[in-house]
């Protein structure tokens, strides 16, 4: 069965350490909580950790081991790394020593969404408060026990050191610093400058295990008795079953039985293969879905009248000038598909799951049970992911694993396949977008004005509080817009400076992709400046440096065009293009260059400069920052969903378009630069201003700007 770690929450950094309020938790170990706080009665500290909704816990073990409980899901991006390097540092002990485990869903606790690149830059700040205390109760019980000035003693390696060469490891201190009320030394974190482990880059804690095998995924997860699931899907988006036959499917060796779901028909049985087999058998009759009557012409038809007329240009404007872009919907094709292992009795249910937001996919169990005043009936288990990108917000797998255990009286280990997340997943939605910029007298910019007309995004599990969620839910429209308007800004002197999204109305499922709307606004915005430095007659990047109103900005961009080498000679059909982006409390810019001579672009190289503040583990960094390099690449060029319907036409990576790797450039650069210490997000980062990039160095060598993607299949 997999742990069942303590609950905590989130706390963001940048809030005076003193509103922290740390303590013991009685136990046979040294264990430290924080949490937001002004003040807690001292009987607090007596309270067991499921009684508390505590936001972090620090466990120091007899034996030495640290383990850490993380409210995040470890999808691939690295942050058990991250969080571990952080205990690490500020607790002096080995790398190895620290443990990472992600915490069991608790309606108690604010926060456990893992998105918005909010993981590090909210728990940096008290992982290292925490961690700083433990140290300092460590240093105070070697004190007592040794009968010296705790501000004589130091720690190294795991150990606190006397200054007669005397040690003691933690572990033998873990019983009697668990009494420690009030540290005898300071328990402020580190200077950064004294940093040894963060910023170093690392590798990844649990790479053995991924590489080995061991690493455990939903699917490894074994419960006795457990019988496998398949669903059979409808062939379009949201059809619902009319009637099934059952009597085939049931013949198959192996096969458990058969139940209806609200998403289609689940087949139980020993094994996957008599799953298949069984789902094949399946005679099904379906409705139909709501987007029935939609393909792409219609829903670009839609979107593109969704922008409407022009609005009156500013005074003294002699010259409009005007970008139209289209994108497509894009499916998140994580590596793993959806997949849940659950065990639903008469009064409870208990489902593993690699989850984004395991409250949420509790409170949706829990509704679908009929539990929905009782969501504390249903355990959820984060399990480790195979890559989630706002995929995993979603919980339909839970959902229908919960409904076939309770139908079925045992457990169940129900899989996705490819097919079923490709067809049947929620999708970045397709959007129109109108771009304006107003020119006056002598080449002045007097403004800028941004229409989008985008399908409402569904934000159901709004941003991981129960308030949120709840209008997510109800008043999705205007969570969306919301979003926009907190995320979407445009960082140059234009003058006035607009930017709507008209929101269109469609039955096709959507969802937070990577960057949410950044991904196509931001895409869009980066294009257009080019488009604008060509009708000027002025260098692209030089009209970024005099207009960019953000010294980061200009601070990555100078980094990329000097490593990137921007306006060395090159061949003809070869060009290079520059992006940049700031979000998410990070500032990152692109040199894509691409060759086109053989009427295909192919990528040549990347180059990347990012200033993420204090950068935690390099190593990480710059994988993610690749690994979005790559999917902007994928999608500008050659990605894209389409929509036959109501049916979704792509149902693999056989045919949705994703670059192989011999497509990709041999060399992806990351540069980081640091203009403070504050922690800065990551994972959503590196996609928009690669993209863009890309876009620019395709016009730049052919002459034409693109408008419309993915650029191999423009009518997605």
């Amino acid at each position: 069965m997999a742990d069942t770690p303590k609950p905590e929450a989130d706390v963001p950094v940048g809030v005076d350490r003193r509103r922290f309020l740390t303590w013991l938790v009685a136990s046979p170990t040294l264990m430290v909580a924080a949490r937001l706080g002004l003040d807690v009665p001292p009987a607090s500290a007596a309270e067991t950790p499921a009684e508390t909704p505590l936001d972090l816990y620090i466990t120091i073990r007899t034996d030495g081991r640290i383990l850490v409980t993380l409210p995040r899901t470890e999808m691939g991006q690295g942050i058990t790394t991250g969080v571990a390097m952080l205990v690490a540092e500020e607790l002096d002990a080995p790398l190895s020593s620290v443990e990472v485990r992600s915490a069991d869903a608790d309606p108690r606790w604010l926060i456990q969404l893992t998105g918005l690149s909010s993981t590090m830059r909210y728990l940096a700040g008290p992982l290292r408060a925490a961690a700083a205390d433990a140290r300092a109760r460590l240093v105070t019980a070697a004190a007592h026990r040794w009968h010296v000035l705790a501000l004589t003693l130091s720690t190294a390696n795991g150990e606190v050191i006397a200054p007669d060469g005397r040690r003691i490891a933690y572990g033998e201190l873990a019983q009697e610093a668990a009494s420690v009320w009030i540290p005898e030394v300071p328990s402020l974190p580190k200077a950064t400058s004294a940093y040894t482990v963060v910023g170093k880059p690392t590798g990844r804690i649990d790479a053995h295990d991924i590489v080995t095998g061991a690493a455990r995924y939903t699917l490894d997860v074994d419960i006795p008795g457990t019988v496998s699931v398949l669903v059979a899907r409808p062939p379009t988006l949201r059809g619902t079953v009319q009637t099934f036959d059952a009597s085939t499917a049931s013949a198959v060796p192996g096969v458990v039985g058969a139940v209806g779901l609200p998403s289609g028909v689940a087949v139980a049985a020993q094994n996957f293969a008599q799953a298949f087999a069984a789902r094949d058998a399946l005679h099904v009759t379906w409705n139909p879905g709501p987007a029935s009557q939609l393909s792409d012409a219609t829903v670009r038809a839609s979107l593109r009248d969704a922008i409407g007329p022009r609005p009156l240009p500013p005074l003294f404007t002699t010259q409009t000038l005007e970008g139209r872009f289209d994108f497509p919907y894009l499916a998140h094709a994580p590596m793993e598909p959806q997949s849940c292992v659950a065990r639903v009795n008469a009064d409870s249910a208990e489902l593993w799951t690699g989850a984004q937001d395991p409250k949420y996919a509790q409170r949706q169990v829990a509704e679908a049970l009929g539990w929905a005043l009782n969501p504390q009936r249903v355990t959820v288990h984060p399990m480790r992911a195979g890559g989630g990108f706002g995929r995993r917000f979603f919980s339909e797998a839970a959902v229908e694993a919960a409904l076939v255990s309770r139908a079925l009286g045992r457990p169940v280990k129900l899989m996705w396949t490819r097919n079923d997340d490709m067809r049947h997943g929620h999708f970045r939605p397709a959007s129109h977008h109108r771009i304006l910029a107003y020119l006056g007298l002598g080449g002045s910019i007097l403004g800028w004005h941004h229409r989008a007309a985008i399908p409402t995004v569904e934000f159901p599990h709004g941003f991981g509080d129960l308030l949120t969620a709840l209008v997510g839910g109800t008043l999705p429209e205007v969570t969306s817009q919301v979003f926009f308007a907190i995320t979407q800004h445009v960082p140059y002197a234009w003058g006035l400076v607009t930017q709507e999204m008209r929101e269109v109305s469609l039955p096709i499922p959507t969802g937070s992709f990577r960057s949410v709307f950044t991904s196509q606004v931001g895409v869009a915005n980066e294009i257009f400046v080019d488009q604008l430095a060509r009708t000027l007659g002025r260098d692209p990047v030089e009209l970024r440096r005099s207009r960019l109103t953000s010294s980061r900005l200009k601070a990555v961009l100078n980094e990329v065009v000097l490593k990137g080498q921007w306006g060395r000679p090159l061949p003809a059909g070869v060009a290079q293009g520059v992006a940049v982006l700031e979000e998410w409390d990070s500032a990152i810019a692109h040199l894509v260059e691409v060759d086109v001579t053989s009427g295909t672009p192919r990528v040549l190289r990347v180059v990347i400069a990012a200033d993420v503040g204090l950068p935690i583990n390099p190593k990480s960094i710059e994988a993610q920052l690749q690994g979005a390099a790559v999917d902007a690449m994928s999608t500008t060029l050659s990605a894209g969903i389409h929509i036959d319907a109501g049916a979704v036409r792509e149902g693999s990576f056989a045919d949705y378009g994703w670059l192989r790797m011999k497509h990709t450039p041999a060399e992806i650069q990351v540069h980081l630069i640091r203009s403070g210490d504050h922690v800065g997000g990551v994972g959503e980062l590196g996609y928009p201003s690669a993209a863009a990039a890309l876009a620019n160095a395709i016009a730049r060598a052919t002459g034409t700007m693109p408008t419309g993607f993915p650029i191999l299949d423009a009518g997605a």
